[in-house]
């Protein structure tokens, strides 16, 4: 309930008094339309909602790498890339990467602002042992190497084991068909940084002797999110 306010003043002998009238109103009820209006809209915005958390979520399995630098979120794409992505989250799951590394690095213009090239980690050097699988190219499975793709390591056809490496900057003549293999037949992208490039571009612009850092940075564990 709410209450109008009258207010009367009266002059009485030089005084002046203030008398008050209390009104009872009952509240303003809505319209149909208003009402509509207001589930309608009420509506759209939980359906905005609803589509933009659809679009965030993904049913691909990420892993992160937990290293001396920072952590880096990759997502396995096992649906594009079926052969790789699954190679790579069983080794992590068989706890493979425990004594993994970020050892090589290939720079365009170390220590530049426009420093594009490829940051390569795995288990090289350790008593590790993963076994191969075949190359499954960005012909077959339509991913390409740009910024933030995650693919294997190899040297021929079918070698690729457990070395891995990160693409700073557009990578695509690693794609299949394209020069950047001796073959042509490209390297097998099979995931992409969703969360740490910033790590990623840190680790790639560390010193480095060649393509060798100076001090490889160590991937403390990888666990699966």
């Amino acid at each position: 309930m709410e209450f109008n306010v009258i207010k009367c003043i009266f002059h009485e002998e030089g005084k002046h008094l203030l008398l008050m009238n209390f009104k009872s109103v009952a509240p303003m009820q809505p319209s149909s339309n208003v009402l509509f209006q207001r589930i309608f809209f009420c509506g759209i915005f939980i359906l905005l909602i609803s589509c933009n958390r659809a679009s965030n979520t993904s049913d691909l399995p990420v892993v992160r790498l937990v290293t001396t630098e920072g952590d880096i979120d990759i997502e396995l794409n096992v649906k594009q890339a079926p052969v790789t992505a699954k190679h790579f989250l069983e080794q992590v799951k068989l706890g493979k990467f425990r004594d993994a590394q970020f050892y090589r690095v290939l720079q365009s213009d170390p220590g530049g602002t426009y420093n594009t090239g490829i940051v390569q980690g795995g288990v090289h050097g350790t008593s590790v042992e993963i076994p191969s699988i075949p190359h499954e190219h960005t012909g077959t499975t339509s991913l390409t190497h740009t910024d933030g793709t995650v693919s294997m390591a190899r040297t021929t056809p079918g070698s690729a084991t457990g070395e891995f490496f990160i693409c700073v900057g557009d990578q695509t003549p690693l794609d299949y068909g394209r020069r950047g293999t001796a073959d042509s037949l490209g390297m097998a992208a099979f995931g992409k940084v969703i969360e740490g490039m910033k790590t990623v571009k840190k680790i790639h612009n560390l010193p480095a002797r060649g393509d060798r850092l100076v001090k490889p940075v160590q991937i403390r564990k990888v666990i699966v999110l």
